[in-house]
């Protein structure tokens, strides 16, 4: 054949722009599309000769990148099926397009999904090329070899060349904009990343040695890839060293999983990987590159949002299917049925093996539940098919270290534990150290306390209580033992109104300012051998507040100081002595003050129940803004001579301050002050 000039058949005036424009931000993958053609080139010949369609002798069936920096020049070459003129006008010269404005009105949103949906896996390279040129001998018998060069515009020059390999060299004369990709370590971290499990082997740079105190090149080729990785193999053929191996070639340097998932599916669609659970730390953070996604063993994204569920960013691995296209965008993997069924798959397959180890070996998922609690109840929050299948092997521990299912808990503590409106309840703890009183006085009763401690528990609480039927959660410390789990109805504390008005302002005067933090009197007739202090916090508003920590929307929650119950046993002695010694001290005092409150009080209720329509005249309003500065006044009076009398208390001040050290509540000066006095007490 002669010299053969002519423009590229496509329809807008100039591809080459368009394809710079909207592919910019993506640059690096014309490395990932030549090499995948490379591959496709070779497999190809691979296939025809064991179909017996070519009798020639094969060779080194590899692809090579090679970087020439003097010359300016990236080139890819294979010993595939090469391409004849005629193959390179209808593959290379032809680019059916339907018009540029339709083109760009389509995917002007959807950038990273041009290449490939016109086949234009070759034309990535004028995103970094400022001429492209193919040399090519097809595999065919007499085949005459060819040259192609395009400099970035339609026109084209094709003319034959001598060329003694089968195969194809694409060479590209890298524009000044971007010199980065002639530089051998840049081109090494682009195999790695998108070529580093393909089935034909890829050779880049040479090996290295180290001599005279430094790495230097030898005569090797370096090989850059693993041609069979383990999820393209049957788990049959593979031991657990090898599926840990695979791990740490994936994972470098981090801990080894706890277990795994070998994926293999050809119907309804084709899908192969393998999904290892790490150990999770508390402080987890949910990244979104934990799963890398594979087509054909060449890399597509490791944003995999759209094909495994959200629970699932926990694992990591690989994940392998052709039908998903090597060029998909987000909104792509959101909408495509074919991944929707992927990761319905990919759920129920977890969920099959979580079981498969619960049945099989409990001893062995018990002693890795704490690594993968949060991966489970993340996944019963957030996904209602596996929530549904996870309630069965879910685990929970109490504070004794034993694990037991929701059903075997709920056997052993149905009798013990349930309330007199027939409510089991669950007692949890969120810190065992912290709140050891509160756990011992529970297993004295002869109750169970479970621990959790985990970062989803207070969200994880809620969901339990939504899924078990008359059941209720309350954490350990949220009140006295006696009404964590009412039996019978509350015993009154027998106090008089003068009497409660008195302690109240007696401990509430006392209690040391707390940051953030508010304390609400109350009395209850406790068992004389209880303490005569219990500090609780309000069950609703500390749950409030955990989620808050979790939830920015509901931050008003967190900004709410922390509600306690400063809880007064009435029937204990030490504090029937404090009772009776205001009683005797101050009560004569305080008496006729309380009196002239309520005969105050007495009146305003009464102008105000007088008002005619819910109005009242302006006489009486001005004689009810009187009263209640007159009462104000006389509760501040009260306030100041109960306050003072309870300052000289320090069995108040001392009883204070050990029940906020059980809830480690006591600190600074206030803790070396109650030293202090305890020493003095001695």
């Amino acid at each position: 054949m002669s010299t053969q000039k002519g423009t590229i058949g496509v329809t807008t005036e100039n591809i080459f722009p368009v394809i710079k424009k909207f592919l910019y931000s993506d640059h690096e993958i014309f490395l990932r599309e030549l090499v995948s053609n490379a591959i496709d080139a070779t497999n190809k010949l691979k296939t025809l000769s064991s179909f017996g369609e070519y009798k020639g002798d094969l060779g080194e069936m590899n692809v090579k990148v090679s970087v020439d920096k003097e010359a300016g020049t990236l080139t890819v070459s294979d010993h595939g099926i090469g391409m004849t003129a005629d193959d390179i006008e209808k593959y290379i010269n032809q680019i059916a397009f339907s018009g540029a404005e339709e083109f760009l009105a389509k995917y002007k949103d959807k950038a990273d999904n041009i290449i490939g949906h016109f086949g234009l896996g070759f034309y990535s390279a004028f995103m970094v090329a400022k001429k492209v040129e193919i040399r090519t001998l097809s595999y065919k018998d007499g085949a005459q070899a060819v040259n192609w060069i395009c400099d970035g515009s339609p026109e084209y020059e094709m003319q034959p060349i001598e060329k003694t390999e089968r195969g194809t060299d694409i060479i590209l004369y890298i524009d000044d904009d971007n010199k980065e990709f002639l530089e051998q370590a840049r081109i090494d971290t682009l195999l790695k990343k998108y070529c580093r499990f393909l089935p034909v082997p890829v050779l880049s740079g040479k090996e290295q040695e180290w001599k005279d105190g430094k790495y230097v090149d030898t005569d090797k080729d370096k090989v850059i890839n693993n041609t069979e990785p383990a999820w393209t193999k049957k788990p049959s053929e593979l031991t657990d060293d090898d599926y840990l191996a695979f791990y740490r070639e994936l994972y470098p340097g981090q801990d080894d999983p706890l277990f795994w998932i070998h994926l293999n599916v050809d119907y309804p669609f084709t899908l192969t990987g393998i999904l290892y659970f790490p150990k999770i730390k508390n402080n987890i953070d949910v990244t979104r590159n934990r799963i890398q996604l594979y087509c054909n063993q060449v890399f597509v994204t490791d944003s995999v949002e759209g094909v495994v569920p959200e629970f699932m960013m926990l694992m990591q691995g690989v994940i392998d299917s052709p039908d998903i296209p090597l060029n998909v965008s987000r909104s792509y993997l959101q909408s495509d049925t074919a991944v929707k069924k992927i990761s319905t798959y990919i759920t129920r397959k977890v969920a099959d093996r979580l079981e498969e180890i619960f049945k099989n070996n409990r001893t062995e998922y018990e002693q890795k539940w704490d690594d993968i609690k949060l991966f489970i109840e993340y996944g019963m929050l957030t996904d209602e098919k596996f929530c549904e299948r996870a309630m069965k092997f879910v685990l929970v521990k109490d504070t004794e270290g034993k694990y037991y299912t929701l059903d075997e808990y709920k056997t052993l503590i149905e009798a013990e534990q349930t309330d007199k409106d027939s409510n089991i309840v669950y007692l949890y703890s969120t810190d065992t150290v912290a709140q050891y009183n509160y756990i011992n006085a529970a297993t004295d009763k002869g109750y169970s306390v479970l621990v959790m401690d985990g970062q989803f528990d207070s969200h994880f609480i809620g969901l339990l209580e939504q899924k078990l039927e008359k059941s209720h959660f309350v954490r350990v410390d949220s009140d006295v033992i006696d009404n964590l789990i009412r039996k019978e109805d509350r015993k009154a504390a027998d106090l008089t109104p003068e009497q409660r008005n008195i302690l109240t302002t007696v401990f509430k005067s006392q209690v040391p300012k707390v940051e953030k933090a508010e304390f609400l009197v109350t009395f209850e007739a406790l068992a004389a051998d209880a303490a005569p202090l219990v500090i609780t916090q309000n069950e609703y508003m500390r749950r409030m507040k955990d989620m808050a920590a979790m939830q920015p929307g509901m931050s008003f929650y967190g900004e709410l100081p922390d509600s306690y119950n400063l809880i007064v046993n009435t029937e204990h002695t030490l504090i029937k002595e404090i009772r009776d010694d205001a009683d005797k001290t101050i009560g004569d005092k305080v008496k006729p003050i309380s009196t002239e409150i309520e005969k105050k009080n007495a009146e305003i209720t009464t102008l105000r129940d007088s008002a005619k329509d819910g109005k009242m005249s302006e006489e009486d309003n001005g004689k009810v803004s009187e009263l209640e500065k007159e009462v104000s006044t006389l509760r501040d009076e009260e306030t100041k001579l109960i306050s003072d009398y309870a300052a000289e208390q320090s069995k108040v001040k001392q009883l204070l301050d050990l029940a906020l050290l059980g809830n480690g509540l006591l600190k600074g000066q206030d803790l070396s002050n109650f030293i202090k006095r305890s020493i003095s007490m001695l």
